[in-house]
């Protein structure tokens, strides 16, 4: 009995030590991250989230072949490995296929993980182009101030769009203390990016760091003085006629958006953000965003990444897919995809709890849906 008293009373102390530790080094959010352990699609019932409001709705017009067409039975055992949920083809404007699955339907949410990259990208083309930011090359301690260490302000918007800061943000998805997951369970993203520091020049390398997007987040705030929330539901929702309403998680409430990683909406409406890029930012006759922009935006970083080779693959904040031509897309960790196939006039968007293997530059189920369309339509 005693040495239970013993090794019982050893645990309390443990468990003392480390409430005690991660209070004073404020990472009482690990418990968060322990108890959830893996990021899900449905994340949006765990945070406070700010609504992205839709106005007048535009429904997608319904193709005339609309699903008489058949994915290939490869592609079919692949979507249902990867556990999906919903797979929709708009083509020339309108959608001629959808699937859904697990009990998800056409106004289901989901988190869109890194897909909200593409979107800042998006929201900062919007931004520029009302010369909210003046200028791509304008250093971010102009809109932002409270950095920690000043020299971060030197990094410019576009180094940031580029992926090119050379931050300390450390891009790890399976330690519990890195950024990266002090930012998606943590409540005080602010604090956090105020606080990462320069590791080098900016500007000289590429490499994938979500804090980039976040602080561009904050530069967009500080630039049009409105929440990223509001300014995407003004310029970007109601005017593309989305037919809901979307969720943008927050790092606590009436804190900040999880700007890198957690907008959260139905896959038709994903698709609206990958029709607008089809039509260089034109929604149905209105220019919501730069032309030049989006073109300049698709354009590869050319800076070395981390293997030392130019980087082909990635533009400002969207993925490129140089095997496939002119193809480029949005990306989240878990398979989100939105597909943008130009010289077939469609974006194919794909939802789902898992992405398949690493190819390339891409991911198999990417290569399997962009040429499931080459040869369909």
């Amino acid at each position: 009995m005693k040495i239970l008293k013993w090794i019982f009373a050893v645990i309390v102390l443990l468990v003392v030590l480390l409430y005690g530790y991660t209070t004073i080094t404020g990472n009482n959010y690990v418990y968060k991250a322990i108890v959830y352990n893996y990021a899900d699609i449905d994340d949006y019932l765990l945070f406070p989230n700010d609504t992205v409001k839709a106005g007048m709705p535009q429904p997608w017009p319904v193709s005339k072949t609309y699903n008489n067409i058949k994915s290939f039975p490869s592609l079919q055992r692949q979507l249902d490995s990867i556990r999906s949920v919903a797979f929709v083809v708009i083509k020339d404007d309108s959608i001629c296929f959808e699937e859904y699955w697990d009990g998800y339907h056409e106004a289901s949410l989901s988190n869109s993980f890194s897909v909200a990259k593409s979107i800042i990208s998006i929201l900062t083309g919007i931004a520029l182009g009302e010369r909210k930011i003046r200028s791509l090359d304008d250093p971010i301690g102009k809109y932002i101030h409270d950095f920690k260490h000043p020299e971060m302000g030197n990094v410019t918007v576009r180094q940031l769009l580029m992926m090119s800061s050379n931050s300390s943000w450390d891009e790890s998805y399976s330690g519990l203390f890195s950024q990266t997951t002090k930012g998606y369970y943590g409540t005080d993203l602010h604090e956090q990016v105020m606080s990462l520091q320069l590791q080098g020049s900016p500007g000289k390398s590429y490499s994938y760091r979500s804090g980039d997007t976040q602080l561009l987040s904050l530069v967009l705030k500080a630039a049009t003085g409105k929440s990223v929330s509001v300014y995407a539901s003004e310029k970007l929702w109601k005017p593309m006629g989305a037919e809901h309403d979307a969720l943008w998680s927050l790092d606590h409430k009436g804190g900040i958006e999880k700007a890198y990683c957690c907008f959260n909406t139905n896959a038709r409406d994903f698709a609206r953000i990958g029709n607008l890029m089809l039509h260089n930012g034109n929604w149905k006759g209105r220019q919501l965003v730069p032309e030049e922009y989006i073109k300049e935006a698709l354009q590869p970083v050319g800076l070395p990444d981390e293997t030392g080779m130019a980087t082909n693959y990635y533009g400002y904040q969207w993925w490129l897919m140089p095997e496939r031509g002119n193809v480029f897309y949005a990306r989240g960790i878990n398979g989100q995809w939105i597909i943008c196939i130009p010289d077939k006039h469609m974006v194919i968007v794909r939802l789902g709890h898992l992405r398949g293997q690493k190819m390339l530059t891409a991911y198999k189920e990417v290569y399997d849906m962009v040429d499931w369309a080459m040869a369909s339509f």
